[in-house]
């Protein structure tokens, strides 16, 4: 009888591999993150990840896309200052505080000089983050608290953008109140 997903995989191998991905990324850094110690603390076969996953980086991928759809899905409570904060902290929490954070680092940096990787990595999470970043301004504009020519994808850049520049650039801590922050003077200017 087979267990796998449609991919053929079996789920608790592929959840074992990802998880095994991430905290060795955060134990050893990207350089020291191989195959076959993702495979030894997943417990599975190199040849079982190598038929699933070309390289170590498709699976920081697939465990990255991962996480941030689960995590970074903002809220709707219905009031867009207090959906805006939310998401900002989470997003600001999710990238500093959290394994997958990490990844995102490490990733990063690698598409820096690797244009697969920069080109997977906007194909298969900045696309998707930058729909769930709009999605409160999106749902103000549906019930009328925004006005229907407001720039989405300014206003994206503009809130979310200093978060990622203090994680990748600067190092600089991103607290609530900085998140908190941007929202404020975002809502100051619509």
């Amino acid at each position: 009888m087979h267990h796998g997903n449609r991919h053929g995989r079996s789920e608790e191998a592929r959840q074992a591999v990802l998880e095994a991905a991430d905290d060795l990324l955060v134990e050893k850094g990207f350089a020291g993150l191989t195959v076959e110690g993702i495979a030894t603390r997943a417990g599975v076969a190199k040849q079982t990840i190598y038929r699933w996953w070309p390289s170590k980086t498709e699976i920081l991928i697939e465990a990255f896309v991962d996480d941030a759809a689960q995590y970074l899905t903002p809220p709707d409570t219905g009031d867009l200052a207090t959906d805006l904060r939310r998401h900002l902290a989470r997003l600001a929490d999710f990238l500093t505080k959290t394994d997958a954070g990490a990844v995102f680092r490490a990733l990063a940096g690698q598409a820096q000089h690797d244009p697969t990787v920069a080109d997977r990595l906007r194909a298969d999470h900045l696309t998707h983050q930058r729909a769930r970043d709009s999605q409160p301004l999106l749902n103000a504009i549906a019930r009328g608290d925004l006005p229907g020519t407001t720039d989405v994808d300014s206003a994206v850049e503009q809130l979310v953008s200093p978060i990622y520049y203090r994680v990748l650039l600067t190092g600089e801590p991103v607290p609530r109140k900085y998140t908190n922050h941007l929202v404020t003077q975002y809502l100051s200017q619509t």
